[in-house]
């Protein structure tokens, strides 16, 4: 019992980061520098991750790791980093927080993975809850930042999709730290053709881009693969609702983003959404579909991303 306990603690650092990270993205890092923000998240700590896999891709993984870096790792990160500075951050994560939901719809309409009726039943309340929550919420919310949100949810959903096609001859860190450096690679020219030189960096903004590249994303990733191995799927997935929870309650707390009765039911219904649509016990499973995300259930029946990360 004490083992399982200390395993849901070091599980539940990763959807915190990952929530936390909309805050330190929307205040502290440069919010025209986009590609730079991705390249100087995903890079270092892909190069970390293979510090510790210590293996290479083989044979098709080459050009998988390359076209899933592009995807799951290079356009998400750079959407997500738009989300985070043009959506206040309560809004962001919540927006977020539809991910899964998304990733069903992109499931049934691309792989032919029909979902269940209470999968259905659930995006729909999910989605309603995200209408709710961000109605009437001001200036804040701009058609900008909806389009980057829907955009991240669309190729990241697309990533996984293919991650599923592919998941035989990787382990999970490894596939995860070879689509993070070979996004960083993307990036890295494209960055500098495009914004210039690097951001001008003081120490607030070191701290945060070390926190988005160590935290939110190199150890974020590790504890959430340690998890999937220690923890029951259905655990793992209800930590995941950290996640969005660790962002709502950061923008309402420090930047002053409005929660009120609204808000919270429109959160509440997310959540309910999410836990319908979630697999029932002793349902059939695939393996883990995809190492960049952390899942390990059939890709329709899976909590919270990446990357929602």
């Amino acid at each position: 019992m004490e083992a399982t306990k200390r395993w849901v603690l070091l599980t539940a650092l990763a959807p915190v980061a990952w929530g936390a990270n909309y805050w330190v993205t929307h205040a502290h890092l440069p919010a025209d520098r986009p590609l730079w923000g991705a390249a100087l998240r995903a890079l270092p700590a892909g190069l970390l991750l293979l510090a510790l896999a210590r293996r290479r891709p083989h044979g098709a993984w080459w050009w998988r790791s390359a076209l899933l870096g592009l995807l799951n790792t290079a356009a998400f990160f750079v959407l997500l980093y738009l989300a985070s500075q043009l959506l206040p951050t309560s809004a962001a994560a919540t927006l977020m927080a539809a991910s899964p939901l998304a990733m069903l719809l992109t499931s049934w309409a691309l792989a032919g993975q029909r979902p269940r009726p209470a999968h259905l039943a659930g995006s729909v309340v999910g989605l309603a809850g995200v209408a709710l929550a961000l109605a009437g919420t001001g200036e804040g919310i701009g058609w900008a930042g909806l389009a980057a949100s829907a955009a991240a949810m669309l190729v990241s959903s697309v990533g996984y999709v293919l991650a599923a096609r592919w998941r035989e001859g990787a382990d999970p860190l490894t596939a995860t730290a070879w689509q993070l450096t070979a996004g960083g690679l993307v990036l890295l020219p494209l960055a500098a053709a495009v914004e210039g030189a690097p951001p001008a960096a003081d120490g607030p903004t070191l701290l945060a881009f070390g926190y988005a590249t160590v935290v939110a994303t190199a150890l974020a990733f590790t504890c959430w693969f340690a998890g999937l191995r220690h923890l029951p799927a259905g655990t793992v997935g209800l930590l995941g609702l950290l996640n969005p929870l660790t962002g709502v309650l950061l923008g309402t707390a420090l930047d002053g983003d409005p929660f009120g009765v609204r808000q919270g039911a429109g959160l509440a219904l997310v959540v309910a959404g999410i836990l319908l649509g979630r697999p029932r016990t002793g349902a059939a499973a695939d393996p883990d579909p995809d190492p960049a995300a952390g899942r390990v259930r059939q890709v329709p029946d899976r909590g919270l991303d990446l990357k929602s990360t």
